[in-house]
């Protein structure tokens, strides 16, 4: 197990059978928790469970027993879960800090239930019998995902609950027991899955603003206090690539903001997993010549699984020269900066996948984007799982995610000028190892 021909190697995927939407994500007590929407029965969709597993590094994770099982007829669909530090909700005890998770109960009509932990999240007793603390808002049959989180400036806990097409609802709490109606936010397209979270301008924790975000990746920027968000920029779209969706970030990291996905689609034939998560990435928030945009990139702890590196600087390369860098692998981290003329078009190859550059727009596996160069120069990282490839450009202001399936096990990473001329500033290729050995 986890050595299987498409089992990714430092993307996280359930031991076994199906997958969809990160839920529940907070690090309590040296631990990243994951939670996942899983069918333990079954490798397709269905049954729908809280599956879990932890990590002390975002890295390497360990699945354990499942979380939150169906019941009343319902299933468990998306949530959220917080640390209650002070026991406001009362479901701790002095000594006992509690874990506490918000999710759907799917049972038409949804309503949204709490189910809370006082063992760092191994086992799991539903509030109240699994009634729902926030009723169904009669304006869809499946309102669904509420994300919770402690508003420090107002000092309340607030939900953000997805309740039909192109609007969320927020409620507040004292006490995560009972939920007030506070305002609604109507964006076009909104759908499923929110999330919502501070950031700091440029990093300058003067200029802290709020990014609203639904599961195919769309977001607003703006102001939120407390009560209600006001949008200043949006909708934008955060990847363009192929495969991710439902993303949530972690609750109780101070001010690092950390986000995964689903990478949703993706096919692994014969395996007896069926889904993954894309890699988990810092947010921030950048000013740009295009305006104000959400940027990710690798969190910094993937280094651990760097098991050798290669590299170029200092290279032009014309239409008859193609470079080779680094030994044969099936995962890779690649960092690389270019100089490129209007003119310019390049390729990077790994496996039988291609990702080429040409005039301002940057395409892998179907999908493209626009990248500009910033005084001439582009800055790309790229993870290379077995089954996926992430492309983050210009320090991730632009992220096209997607999965494939290899026709290699192994091979080089390959870079090559396909029009006009490039200079190879560096080109750095570091081959990772197994995060489940």
């Amino acid at each position: 197990m986890y050595t299987e021909r498409y089992r990714p190697q430092f993307h996280f995927t359930s031991e076994k059978n199906w997958l969809n939407d990160p839920n529940g994500c907070v690090f309590y007590d040296e631990e990243y928790h994951l939670f996942f929407q899983h069918n333990p029965d079954g490798i397709d969709w269905g049954n729908m469970t809280w599956g879990h597993a932890v990590s002390p590094d975002l890295v390497h994770w360990r699945q354990l027993p499942l979380a939150l099982r169906p019941y009343d007829n319902g299933t468990i669909f998306s949530g959220s879960a917080v640390v209650d530090s002070s026991n406001l909700s009362g479901l701790g005890t002095e000594s006992q800090i509690p874990l506490v998770a918000a999710f759907t109960h799917a049972r038409k009509p949804f309503g949204q239930a709490l189910a809370s932990s006082t063992d760092s999240g191994r086992t799991w007793q539903l509030y109240a019998a699994g009634q729902h603390v926030v009723p169904n808002q009669g304006l869809a049959e499946d309102e669904r995902d509420p994300k919770i989180f402690w508003h420090a400036q107002s000092r309340q806990w607030i939900m953000v609950l997805w309740v039909c097409q192109g609007q969320v609802r927020f409620f507040t709490s004292a006490d995560l027991r009972q939920w007030n109606h506070a305002s609604d936010f109507s964006g076009t397209g909104f759908y499923e899955c929110p999330d919502l979270f501070p950031l700091p301008l440029d990093g300058d924790p003067q200029k802290i603003k709020w990014v609203l975000v639904d599961a195919a990746f769309h977001y607003w920027v703006g102001a939120f206090d407390g009560r209600s968000f006001v949008p200043e920029a949006g909708p934008l779209l955060g990847d363009f690539g192929s495969n991710f969706y439902a993303a949530q970030t972690w609750n109780n990291t101070d001010t690092r903001i950390v986000q995964i996905g689903w990478m949703r689609g993706g096919q692994y034939p014969g395996m007896p997993f069926n889904q993954q998560m894309s890699f988990p990435c810092d947010l921030s928030l950048r000013q740009t010549p295009r305006g104000i945009r959400l940027c990710r990139i690798p969190v910094a702890e993937i280094n651990t699984l760097r098991a050798s590196s290669d590299s170029i600087a200092n290279r032009t390369l014309d239409s008859r020269i193609e470079l080779s860098i680094g030994t044969p692998g099936d995962c890779f981290d690649i960092e690389a900066t270019l100089a490129v003329s209007p003119d310019s078009g390049f390729s990077i190859r790994v496996s039988d996948q291609v990702i080429t550059y040409s005039k301002q727009q940057i395409q892998c596996l179907g999908k493209s984007a626009e990248i500009t160069p910033i005084d001439g120069r582009l800055s790309l990282r790229i993870l290379i799982d077995r089954t996926s490839i992430e492309i983050f450009g210009n320090r991730g202001e632009v992220c096209l995610s997607s999965c494939f399936l290899p026709a290699d096990r192994e091979t080089v990473v390959r870079c090559a000028a396909e029009t006009g001329s490039i200079r190879i500033h560096n080109f750095v290729v570091h081959r990772l190892s197994s995060a489940w050995e």
